[in-house]
């Protein structure tokens, strides 16, 4: 399985930015599409953001869509989220997950259990005045 590193969390204040990093291991297979989740307190997990192995195709969530933008550099085994316009909503730990093998809207859509996927240890976001 990938090992996989978020950082780039922190505390911000509403209306802030910031740019979350989620670095592999090794060398990012093909097939592997890379996804951003968040886990509230008191609340499920949610798929905010994934993108295809080539990057060629992305997926958001509504909560999400049109502040946040998902960007991977295969060359440094890097993926990006670039978050705008935060909300206090959008506190939680953010995680970076890898599966293969699957459509970037299907890992995002929370339908998928992503059981082999593997896991970040997370970055704490904090959007708060």
């Amino acid at each position: 399985q990938l090992q996989l590193v978020e950082s780039g969390g922190g505390l911000v204040q509403p209306g802030g930015s910031l740019r979350l990093s989620c670095a592999a291991s090794q060398f990012i297979p093909d097939y592997y599409a890379i996804g951003w989740f968040r886990q509230a307190p008191g609340k499920e997990r949610e798929g905010l953001s994934c993108i295809s192995s080539s990057g060629g195709d992305t997926a958001y969530a509504d909560s999400v869509k049109g502040r946040f933008t998902i960007s991977r550099d295969n060359a440094n085994s890097m993926v990006y989220l670039q978050m705008n316009s935060l909300r206090p909503e959008d506190t939680g730990v953010y995680y970076c997950a890898a599966e293969l093998g699957i459509h970037p809207s299907a890992m995002c859509s929370g339908y998928v259990r992503l059981d082999q996927a593997s896991w970040g240890q997370g970055t704490q976001v904090t959007v708060s005045s």
